[in-house]
């Protein structure tokens, strides 16, 4: 394509499904998600080569224009994209748009969609303990006075909530983009969406020391419900800090 015809992404799926090289192609990101869509959205597409497979379209490898993103990528390449990693949750939530294995592409993005249970089960306790330890901290610090480091260990502490809380369902935690989008229409067993998205935005932006330790509550029950008891001993007196019925000195 010339520079006053750059390729489309329409023009470029016909040219790969004409490609028997193409075993799949997979549209990620805003396009993948029902109503995220803005006039700034580009198209994100992998494309999937049979492993092996020599073809032409290799030279798209790396493409990216203000409409179009390629990914080019052979299937065991594919088959182990995000996982993990940060493409897993983007690839959870892609949209297939060819899938010439039967359901094989459908079936690599249901196993990046669901975390395995020993995989979830050690990522969750890690998170709970990074958790607790940015919840403690913002405590500590709110009541000695340190009210900027105590917002800033309270924001902190929500970007491992969230990871927890996704493990806790053994699934990819959504970007920020996307963090009411998946909640509203996948939302986590145990907990309401509004509760959580009205907490993580208020002790984001002000670090709300009563509501950490509310919340805190509702995480400790899910947590010890879940085998994670033990993360939460090893904190001892610590945890009478963290609830609402500290009495800090």
């Amino acid at each position: 394509m010339t520079a006053q015809q750059p390729l489309t992404y329409d023009t470029f799926v016909a040219l790969a499904a004409a490609d028997p090289a193409v075993v799949g192609l997979v549209l990620k990101g805003s396009r993948a998600h029902d109503g995220m869509i803005t006039r700034y959205s580009d198209h994100d597409l992998y494309v999937v080569l049979a492993d092996d497979a020599t073809t032409g379209l290799t030279r798209f490898a790396g493409h990216r224009t203000a409409g179009l993103d390629l990914v080019v990528v052979s299937l065991a390449e594919f088959r182990a994209a995000g996982m993990p990693g940060n493409e897993r949750y983007a690839l959870a939530r892609a949209r297939i748009v060819l899938d010439r294995l039967d359901g094989g592409i459908a079936r690599i993005l249901a196993d990046k969609a669901r975390l395995g249970a020993d995989e979830a089960f050690r990522f969750a306790r890690g998170r709970l303990d990074a958790y607790a330890n940015s919840l403690y901290r913002s405590v500590k610090n709110h009541r000695d006075g340190q009210v900027f480091s105590a917002r800033l260990d309270a924001a902190d502490s929500i970007r491992f909530l969230l990871d927890l809380l996704f493990a806790l369902d053994r699934r990819p935690r959504p970007y920020n983009k996307y963090l009411e989008w998946e909640l509203t229409r996948h939302p986590l067993p145990g907990w309401s969406t509004e509760v959580v998205l009205r907490a993580v935005e208020r002790i984001s932006a002000t670090g709300d020391v009563d509501l950490q330790r509310h919340l805190f509550t509702l995480v400790e029950a899910a947590a010890r419900a879940t085998g994670h008891g033990e993360v939460l001993d090893a904190w001892g007196e610590d945890l009478d800090l963290m609830r609402p019925s500290a009495d800090a000195p």
